[in-house]
């Protein structure tokens, strides 16, 4: 089971801490990810962590937007600065684990002024 939480509405230029915690028996965690989606859009991989703490990002988020995990508790962040418009979208958590792939929520983001 994933539970997200951190969006909400804010202003360009602010910033919003994603946190999606993994419980449930969810066990032999290779990849932790935060995707995004728009009405009418398929979703995207915004960024991703793997075991090694290898972090990978999109090109449109790079630079304003940090993927970290704690492993002993089992969360994934997404740090998200600089926010702007275009980045207003639902986002969701995803892990690759030992039986497949689990997804959570969601959690909306709103970026206006």
């Amino acid at each position: 089971q994933l539970q997200a939480s951190g969006g909400g509405l804010v202003q360009p230029g602010e910033s919003l801490r994603l946190s999606c915690v993994v419980s449930g028996g969810i066990f032999g965690i290779s990849s932790m990810s935060w995707h995004r989606q728009t009405p009418g859009k398929e979703r995207e991989v915004v960024a991703a962590i793997n075991t090694a703490g290898v972090t990978t990002y999109i090109s449109a988020v790079k630079g304003r937007f940090f993927v970290s995990r704690d492993v002993s508790k089992n969360i994934v962040y997404l740090q998200m600065n600089d926010l702007k418009p275009e980045d207003t979208a639902v986002y969701y958590c995803m892990v690759i684990h030992d039986r497949g792939i689990s997804w959570g929520q969601g959690t909306q983001v709103t970026v206006s002024s």
